[in-house]
């Protein structure tokens, strides 16, 4: 039998990707994607698609039932920026959708969970450079608190009802085929847009802000690898560290200019700087390439040619 799985979120910046690669994997029928709209776009054009509202228990467990689904990949949340200017709707919508799907797979509906955390769930006490697996984590932010917290849940329920649900704490994602979601890392993408557009860019952030990324390429496979992965393989179930480059906007604008040698970037930090200083700069990832073998593809340089190639591409159709 295929496994049957659905997308809750699926049009956000991870979802639309995560949602093309699964269906190219389990088969297109196979993979429901879901949102809280129906957008016009390729996620609900290529395959099946419904309607959700992640904080509607009766609505996901109807669509369980109905689909038959096994694994659950919960991507609906408010992110970081974001988060910060509705803190309560943040807070609902990035704990009680867990809490749903938790809940679903305790009662044995569903199999299997991935459920992604973040950077975010470490502050300003957490040391900076190659932040190791388990240390002081006093998140600052709206969204982080709601990933650490959501981490203890995830451990818990794994500890004691037994359910299967497994996470990675996502770095900064930089993608060329769906926009910003509303993180503080998303000068890393616009940079890229602006830098084909106008040949200039204004970074929200200061020029030696510097912070774990990652090509969507490399955290749409993490995603993958770990939910394939044989559970005696997963020996954390809070959720892993990921991490594959650092850099600073002035290192990125560096790289940006090897192919556009006429770009130029100014700097006016915002609200966003203070999240982006309680945040890492770079990150040990070592037990998830030990666990399961995680392997990332793209460093800076190699992430840079492909955005700007394929961004030049998607402008001139």
């Amino acid at each position: 039998m295929s496994t049957k799985i659905l997308i809750i979120g699926a049009c956000g910046q991870i979802g639309t990707e995560l949602t093309h690669s699964l269906r190219k994997i389990y088969g297109t029928d196979n993979v429901i994607a879901s949102d809280i709209r129906k957008l016009n776009n390729d996620v609900v054009n290529s395959g099946p698609f419904e309607v959700i509202n992640a904080l509607d228990f009766n609505q996901i467990e109807h669509l369980v039932e109905v689909h038959k689904i096994d694994e659950i990949y919960l991507m609906a949340a408010l992110l970081s920026a974001t988060a910060e200017k509705n803190p309560a709707f943040a807070w609902d919508l990035n704990m009680n959708s867990l809490f749903h799907v938790l809940n679903l797979a305790k009662a044995g509906k569903i199999k299997k969970i991935f459920w992604p955390s973040s950077i975010a769930v470490f502050g300003p006490t957490t040391p900076k450079e190659n932040t190791p697996q388990y240390t002081i984590m006093e998140p600052s932010t709206v969204y982080g608190i709601s990933k650490q917290s959501g981490e203890r849940w995830c451990e818990y329920y794994h500890n004691i009802f037994g359910v299967d649900v497994r996470s990675i704490r996502y770095p900064g994602l930089i993608s060329y085929s769906s926009p910003p979601g509303g993180g503080t890392t998303d000068y890393a993408v616009d940079i890229f847009h602006k830098a084909l557009s106008d040949k200039t860019y204004e970074c929200f952030l200061s020029s030696e802000t510097k912070m774990p990324m990652m090509y969507m390429d490399d955290a749409i496979a993490a995603t993958i690898n770990i939910m394939q992965a044989p559970q005696d393989e997963i020996k954390i179930h809070s959720s892993y560290n990921l991490a594959a480059m650092s850099f600073t906007p002035t290192e990125i604008a560096a790289e940006i200019k090897k192919h556009i040698p006429e770009f130029t970037i100014t700097y006016e930090p915002d609200f966003r700087q203070k999240i982006a200083d309680s945040w890492p700069a770079s990150i040990d990832d070592h037990q998830a390439r030990e666990d399961w073998g995680w392997k990332h593809k793209y460093d800076l340089e190699t992430m840079t040619k492909d955005m700007l190639e394929n961004l030049s591409k998607s402008e001139e159709i």
